[in-house]
């Protein structure tokens, strides 16, 4: 009886293949926005390790993927791409996807994959959450002007400020995402593609029919907030428009300027002024998208106003002092300089 003859292990190349054909595209169907995150780490990855080794991408092997070669390109992400913490473990992310998905198709390779993935991810400091005051906001938002573009920008701003939206949410809204009968809402399109409904303040019903009264060609498909060219706005575009509005804002409101403004800034000031007016934690969640209200909680940290108002509702103690009395003529001198 003829002894089988195990299958030859998969390369290092056909690997990186199946794992962005067949399982992100396939197997988990994952947006093309998580591809193309994967896509970019595994592209560093690949150029740093293939210049360390002094191999070819396509000779590389699973073998080569060592911890201390995966501990020199997270070095060399925050010490040579000057990148933040967080992106760094972004990638980690990535590479760690990619071996738990080769590490099934070449069990002969197992022991290393696994060593690999003991690399940790680096703890960082999350910073405080930046929000506008109300009176802030309201300068930013201003008034609408009588050009194309001071409508478009304003109709922007304050649809970022009702929703709380991501940048890449509100650029994607079309005109058919807009429904102004009845409980008018816009269906935002998050990450992952989840979707999610917003319901509308009616001055933002007026302006969205004001502006497409202005726009008749909008329709459909059609972006709602295009640039001059009809086509959907990029981010940097919308981060433009933001700092000639904050600009503006601050002859009126000086504060502003002590502020990093981004339009993710909106974002978080959406969720700190619902919050600021009894809205429960899973609604905000809801309203912006987050998968965990654990995420909204970083608003009550970030709002000083909230814990004066509940640290006021709690007795203060009645501890009596005593003034400090040095015991001896060393420490009287000490107290005494």
């Amino acid at each position: 009886m003829r002894k089988a003859i195990a299958p030859k292990p998969p390369s290092f190349a056909s690997l990186i293949q199946q794992f962005f054909t067949e399982y992100l595209v396939v197997q988990r169907a994952v947006s093309p926005r998580t591809v193309a995150c994967y896509r970019d780490a595994l592209m560093l990855f690949l150029d740093f390790t293939s210049q360390q080794l002094k191999k070819a991408p396509t000779s590389l092997k699973l073998n080569d993927i060592q911890p201390n070669i995966i501990l020199a390109f997270l070095d060399h992400l925050e010490r040579d791409r000057h990148n933040a913490v967080r992106s760094r473990n972004l990638r980690l992310t990535a590479l760690r996807a990619f071996l738990k998905f080769a590490g099934r198709r070449d069990v002969a390779s197992l022991h290393v994959v696994e060593r690999a993935l003991a690399v940790p991810m680096k703890r960082f400091e999350r910073p405080m959450l930046g929000f506008l005051a109300r009176e802030e906001m309201l300068a930013v938002l201003g008034q609408p002007g009588d050009t194309w573009t001071s409508r478009r920008d304003h109709l922007l701003l304050a649809m970022l400020y009702n929703t709380g939206a991501r940048v890449s949410e509100i650029i994607g809204v079309r005109v058919v995402d807009v429904i102004l009968d009845g409980g008018a809402c816009v269906h935002l399109h998050g990450k992952g593609r989840k979707q999610r409904s917003i319901p509308l303040w009616h001055t933002t019903v007026v302006e969205i029919r004001s502006w497409l009264r202005l726009n008749p060609a909008l329709r459909g498909e059609d972006a709602l907030l295009p640039n001059r060219d009809q086509q959907a706005m990029s981010r940097s575009n919308v981060v433009q428009r933001l700092e000639l509005a904050v600009a503006r804002a601050a002859i009126q409101v000086p504060s502003i300027l002590q502020k990093r403004v981004s339009p993710h800034t909106l974002r978080h000031t959406t969720a700190m002024h619902l919050l600021q007016s009894g809205v429960p934690f899973n609604v905000i969640a809801l309203w912006l998208g987050h998968e965990s209200a654990t995420t909204t909680h970083r608003y009550v940290e970030a709002d000083l106003a909230m814990k004066e108002k509940a640290l006021a509702r709690l007795e203060a103690p009645n501890t009596a002092l005593r003034r400090f009395k040095a015991p001896d003529s060393l420490m009287r001198f000490l107290q005494a300089l």
